[in-house]
């Protein structure tokens, strides 16, 4: 995960790309995490059936992925790019599939927006929005953004106001 994280930081500052998509624990997968602890494959680990221990796993292996993201985030952050920094000019969309694994609910599913889009994304807030608030709708924000013609994406039924 290290690696990757580094090669698509050295991208961006090469100007090589400026677009990555990296999933860095598939829900289905059954990789499993013996180096911090965790022998069972991602899937099972989700599926905690909402038992104290096993909760505790699964949030270990978050803690863990958070970790590598803190990490990347904190290389953007410290490389120059321009005016500002890596991080100052790019967007990180990082989330998951799920609201709640264990119940398969895709409902809510947490979402993290770091970096500063050039400009375009007023940092240091939370923003709270309704239950069923399709994805796509953050998906169309983003693509507004990136000054992308896109009128709709998926299930999407309005654009999210960032």
């Amino acid at each position: 995960m290290t690696v990757t994280y580094d090669l698509m930081r050295l991208a961006f500052q090469g100007d090589i790309s400026r677009v990555f998509t990296f999933g860095v624990g598939h829900e289905g997968s059954s990789r499993s995490y013996a180096h911090i602890g965790i022998p069972e494959p991602h899937h099972p680990v989700t599926h905690h059936g909402d038992k104290p221990e096993a909760i505790e796993k699964y949030a270990k292996l978050t803690t863990y992925h958070s970790a590598k993201l803190a990490e990347f985030i904190g290389k953007l952050q410290s490389t120059p790019d321009g005016d500002g920094s890596l991080l100052d000019h790019s967007l990180i969309y990082y989330g998951s599939g799920m609201g709640n694994g264990n119940a398969h609910d895709r409902n809510n599913p947490p979402v993290a927006m770091l970096g500063g889009a050039n400009g375009k994304l007023k940092g240091n807030r939370h923003i709270a929005v309704e239950n069923k608030e399709p994805t796509a709708n953050l998906l169309l924000a983003f693509a507004d953004m990136a000054n992308a013609d896109v009128a709709v994406i998926g299930h999407s039924t309005a654009r999210l106001l960032l």
